[in-house]
């Protein structure tokens, strides 16, 4: 058997959303499961469409990624280039060498005469004038100089069938198929006749890409046979939506990889994220690293039906992988968040042990840490706590006694601020909450925070903790 051969074909026209991404994880993912090459060609030859820096995007996506191809434009490869504006001569001659064959013909039509097509016709399909022409009309026209496409010459009747691997079987009736152009008048191929030239030219032996390709694969069908060459093997993948009825897509604005990672979610979770987005592993197991997708993927277990892309489980899966960091690791990712919102210095390295079980998503970290830097706003009513069993009595008079004790504590280490409050826990035979809510509340200003009364207190140090009791305490003595 030919040795596995996969291209990822992207066009350069801006963010790498998520549909592109899993496009190249898949391909990525077949051709190394078989021991095969991953190669990265450039679809330009819309030149309109051409966005400045994109070209960028797709190497630090991949690169990012750890999707490493084989060949490409950066690296070259033997049967470059890999870009095809750079390629236009090579599809010229097979566009001419179909032409000999009567499999397409030139049309010379004004945009006037197709609009006036389209305009009289709900399921517009072009009606073969050209293909009339005699060969005195043609020589004519070229010599004049008339603009000029080059179409596939499509049979009218009878039926085109074609394999999927995901779809099965499909038919499609000739009579449907349009006479797609192959050339445009400004010379370069189009997307559908230029990924069959270089698919067979650089070998490729599965073609992966978007179950919105389903209906042009019998057009490409045919051109493989009026060449004589072998068809390659389809995979066509299931959309990606963002709920029943509407597909992830940029134009909406849905989230790009780029968008995913600015917003703090960790590479690799994303790409395990999107791996399971159609795939079905087959097994019980979630998390996957790229080394055990390329070890488990079998393109056969992809679903036909649409995947949805559930942000709810991308979080989830973000905080599993969070939480395997090291604590260095997560400190060091999370450093530019604290920064954000902390302008103090104080031990990052104690607050993300605090952190790192706790956030989902990296952008999450400032709303847990604003009260670091210095103490919110906040209303006597939350240090009422009924299951702590305390209320604006007992929480004055827990502060009261904690102040002079957070006065005289030397060193101030998380061990003797635990001993104190401990100590002032016994001292009055209460249960703990009885003095840790009230404390922790004086400290924080928030009923919610990363870590209790010892890790603030340790962090802040002893003399903000003492500010902040005191403010605690002014704040209850008004309440009376």
């Amino acid at each position: 058997m030919a040795k596995v051969r996969t291209r990822f074909a992207p066009s350069p026209t801006g963010y790498m959303h998520v549909g592109n991404l899993r496009t190249a994880l898949y391909t990525y993912l077949i051709a190394k499961h078989a021991g095969g090459d991953f190669i990265l060609r450039i679809e330009d030859t819309d030149q309109e469409r051409f966005v400045e820096g994109a070209l960028n995007v797709i190497y630090d996506t991949l690169k990012a990624t750890g999707l490493k191809h084989d060949e490409g434009p950066d690296i070259g490869g033997p049967v470059g280039p890999y870009v095809q504006s750079q390629r236009t001569d090579i599809y010229l001659k097979y566009a001419k060498e179909l032409i000999e064959k009567g499999e397409a013909y030139y049309c010379f039509c004004t945009k006037e005469r197709l609009d006036s097509l389209r305009n009289n016709s709900d399921t517009y399909k072009y009606d073969k004038h050209c293909l009339h022409l005699s060969k005195e009309e043609i020589e004519k026209n070229l010599s004049s100089g008339i603009p000029y496409v080059i179409r596939q010459n499509n049979p009218e009747v009878g039926v085109t069938s074609f394999n999927d691997e995901i779809y099965g079987n499909i038919s499609v009736d000739n009579s449907e198929l349009d006479d797609m152009i192959l050339i445009k008048s400004d010379g370069y191929p189009t997307y559908n006749f230029a990924n069959v030239i270089d698919d067979h030219l650089m070998g490729i032996t599965h073609v992966v890409r978007g179950s919105e390709y389903l209906s042009s694969a019998p057009k490409y069908n045919r051109l493989y046979e009026a060449f004589g060459w072998e068809i390659p093997i389809y995979v066509h993948c299931p959309p990606i939506m963002k709920d029943e009825h509407n597909k992830l897509s940029k134009r909406n604005g849905d989230a790009s990889f780029e968008d995913l990672i600015e917003k703090g979610y960790l590479k690799e979770a994303v790409l395990n994220y999107i791996a399971l987005l159609g795939w079905n592993p087959r097994s019980e197991q979630e998390i996957f690293n790229l080394e055990e997708l390329v070890k488990e993927f079998d393109y056969r277990n992809i679903n036909k039906s649409p995947a949805i892309f559930d942000n709810v489980k991308l979080k989830w899966m973000n905080g599993e992988y969070i939480k395997k960091l090291s604590l260095e690791e997560f400190n060091s990712l999370a450093l530019p968040y604290y920064k954000k919102v902390i302008s103090k210095d104080l031990d990052f390295l104690k607050i993300s042990s605090l952190l790192q079980t706790r956030v989902e998503v990296l952008s999450e970290i400032p709303d847990f840490l604003d009260f670091f830097e210095e103490l919110p706003e906040y209303t006597e009513d939350i240090y009422v706590h009924k299951r702590m069993k305390s209320n604006l009595e007992s929480s004055l008079t827990v502060l009261e006694k904690i102040l002079p004790k957070f006065k005289e504590l030397s060193p101030w280490t998380f061990e003797n601020i635990e001993k104190c409050c401990m100590d002032l826990i016994s001292e009055m035979g209460v249960k703990n909450g009885v003095v840790l809510w009230p404390v922790r509340i004086g400290l924080s200003g928030k009923k919610s925070t990363p870590g209790g009364a010892f890790e603030i207190a340790d962090i802040i140090g002893k003399e903000e903790s003492i500010k902040r009791t005191e403010i605690g305490i002014e704040k209850l003595k008004n309440a009376q």
